[in-house]
């Protein structure tokens, strides 16, 4: 999404209340938060339960790389989804892109928890899996630059920095919410059971269901951002290929910043699902 400018003639509006400055700074958070619970769960399903229920074919050994294969499908999603949500929230808005990407993630992550394993419909299986999973990484590629994006545009004149801080708390979060969910789960049934191989490994993701509805109802109690309904008014905002426009305007940039994200993620998916297997 392309942020407006706060010193333009579009972005000139009564400041915000500080009420509506916490209900937008804990909207954006729970936000991130519920849509990296719902991405996060995969990553420890994949590596403690994917090969067993969907690869059971394979042995552990390929039936682990497969599993993890599918894993690496929201990573190619991502960068697609926030090209895709990116120019409809310069369209429609933020609030509603933001809402379709919450809706989205909550569908796809309740949808893994319910697909039958691949011993009672075989190879489908893996590909509803496969496609589900890229809806999840289309979905997160939308929200996290659009819910920093939604508060930073409420932020008081020099402030953009500190709110556009909320959104990165929901993924540190959500880990421990993610992690503490299967902890709870594996504990109660048994490490490696078959009640937890067969029904309670879904738990965390039938739950997601709940949270999503929780973030909906917070994300509808807000308005979209003053500075995108002023520019709405005066002038059209959007360009036809906002990431063209991006990529010709600040391509030094996008390279540096998505290089050192690339670093980053890297260490911490390595960290968070690999070694759990």
């Amino acid at each position: 999404m392309t942020s407006v400018s706060p010193t333009s003639p579009a972005g000139l509006q009564a400041p915000p209340s500080r009420k509506t400055l916490r209900k937008v700074a804990f909207a954006s958070a729970a936000g991130t938060t519920i849509e990296f619970y719902d991405f996060f769960i995969y990553g420890t399903a994949a590596a403690l339960v994917f090969p067993v229920v969907f690869f059971p074919a394979l042995g552990a050994a390929a039936g682990t790389i497969a599993s993890f294969g599918t894993f690496a499908v929201a990573f190619f999603a991502r960068p697609v989804g926030a090209i895709i949500f990116g120019h409809f929230g310069d369209r429609i808005g933020r609030k509603k892109t933001l809402i379709t990407t919450l809706l989205m993630m909550g569908i796809a992550t309740v949808m893994i928890g319910l697909i039958p394993d691949a011993s009672t419909i075989g190879v489908a299986a893996p590909i509803l899996l496969v496609v589900l999973r890229f809806v999840q990484g289309l979905a997160v590629g939308g929200e996290w630059a659009g819910a920093t994006l939604l508060v930073a545009e409420y932020a008081p004149k020099g402030k953009r920095g500190l709110f556009g801080s909320f959104p990165q708390l929901g993924p540190s979060v959500a880990f421990a919410l993610a992690s503490g969910t299967f902890l709870i789960t594996n504990l109660t049934l048994g490490d490696k059971s078959e009640a937890f191989i067969t029904i309670g490994w879904r738990v965390p993701f039938i739950l997601s269901a709940v949270l999503v509805l929780v973030g909906l109802w917070v994300r509808l109690s807000i308005e979209e951002t003053p500075v995108f309904k002023n520019a709405a008014k005066v002038t059209n905002t959007s360009t036809k290929l906002p990431i063209l426009e991006s990529i010709r305007r600040q391509p030094r940039e996008i390279l540096l910043a998505g290089g050192s994200l690339t670093l980053l993620f890297a260490f911490f998916y390595v960290g968070t699902a690999y070694l759990t297997s």
